[in-house]
């Protein structure tokens, strides 16, 4: 039985859900989503809570609901208070900012890279070291923060390169003579 999937979804007043079929759409202050969820799996509304139903007996559908439940939970959360993932450059030289939809990246290279941001999601720079990427689906962002992320992962040895915010770098032990 999935723990996850018995929680009910509360729906604030300022969100509206509907459903079409398997598509879910949420509207709330900060956007719409939707979503397309697997045909083993059934939402109940009432009462501006969300219940979802599936077959107990069927292994698939026990895990695709606790799945279900968390996207639901998501997309709720998303479209009130959004989400937010930080990232920090380390490293002598290395900067961003943030032009319009285009990411400017200095990161070490012989070349600037630019990244060019998806409808949907706002980056910010509040310094040249640090990067706040916002949206209201959170698949998006996290998808988003790890692309700018790959660019220049951090490196073992000295700690250099792009790093979420609150991620801790093992570094390794220099090589001795």
């Amino acid at each position: 039985m999935s723990r996850i999937a018995k929680a009910p979804v509360t729906i604030p007043g300022d969100v509206d859900i509907k459903l079409n079929g398997n598509t879910v759409t949420v509207k709330g202050s900060k956007g719409i989503l939707s979503y397309l969820f697997n045909s083993t799996i059934s939402l109940d509304i009432a009462d501006n809570v969300v219940h979802v139903q599936w077959n107990k007996a069927d292994k698939r559908a026990t895990a695709q609901a606790g799945t279900a439940r968390a996207i639901i939970n998501n997309m709720v959360t998303g479209v009130t208070a959004g989400f937010e993932k930080k990232l920090t450059l380390i490293g002598v030289g290395y900067r961003a900012q943030s032009k319009g939809n285009i990411l400017n990246l200095a990161l070490g290279f012989s070349h600037p890279v630019d990244y060019e941001i998806p409808t949907g999601i706002s980056v910010e720079t509040p310094s040249p070291t640090d990067i706040v990427v916002k949206g209201s689906d959170k698949q998006q962002v996290g998808e988003i923060a790890a692309k700018i992320r790959a660019y220049r992962p951090p490196e073992p040895y000295k700690g250099k390169g792009v790093r979420y915010a609150e991620e801790h770098v093992v570094r390794k032990e220099a090589k001795k003579k």
